[in-house]
């Protein structure tokens, strides 16, 4: 059975960098479990390949999913080869240009490969969102879409500007945060990581 340092060093280490963590309590108790239990938590991180290099913000939160890891907690890095294809709307003022999935599975590969070099990618789990959401079919799609409104997807920034400003929203990026939490719900994640721009969709 693993072994966990205890709770306060952990959460020390994990504040450490932290701009937010919602909700602090909660993760607290996930904590707690986990080392009583001796079950490593599930923490996962996406990156949509909507380019070939990842950047300077993507570095923040892989460096602190290698943190989880060498606490002893298990990292899924999401691969977003199906969202990258719809593009993520977050704090972007028009639509982005679609991509194919050739294109987001050859950045991904190149996202896997830079990740290696911050991650220990043996105790990694590296997985590819289009094993799931490539599989859902569209009754899946209406199903999910329905348990969401459009007024609660206006309270996002990004769309509310777009909106009150007259500029497109494509039904498409309301979409992409039900596709993101997919995501979590597939592999069952314990934590989500993310930058402030994606509270909305964690």
């Amino acid at each position: 059975m693993p072994t966990f340092p205890p709770v306060d060093e952990q959460l020390e280490t994990i504040r450490r960098g932290t701009d937010e963590i919602l909700p602090l309590d909660a993760l607290e108790k996930k904590l707690e479990r986990s080392r009583e239990e001796g079950e490593p938590l599930t923490v996962k991180l996406g990156c949509d390949p909507s380019r070939p290099d990842l950047h300077l913000g993507h570095t923040v939160v892989l460096r602190k999913l290698r943190q989880f890891q060498d606490l002893g907690h298990r990292a899924v890095l999401i691969v977003g080869d199906f969202t990258g294809m719809i593009g993520d709307p977050s704090g972007r003022s028009k639509t982005r240009p679609p991509l194919t999935m050739e294109e987001t599975r050859r950045n991904g590969q190149s996202y896997f490969d830079q990740a290696s070099k911050v991650l220990d990618s043996e105790r990694a789990d590296i997985r590819y969102n289009s094993d799931w959401l490539g599989e859902m079919g569209f009754d899946g799609v209406i199903r999910l879409a329905s348990k969401y409104t459009v007024a609660r997807m206006l309270e996002r920034d990004d769309f509310e500007e777009r909106y009150s400003e007259g500029a497109p929203i494509g039904v498409h990026e309301f979409l992409y945060p039900l596709a993101q939490a997919q995501d979590s719900v597939h592999i069952e994640a314990d934590v989500e990581l993310g930058g402030t721009d994606q509270k909305f969709n964690l």
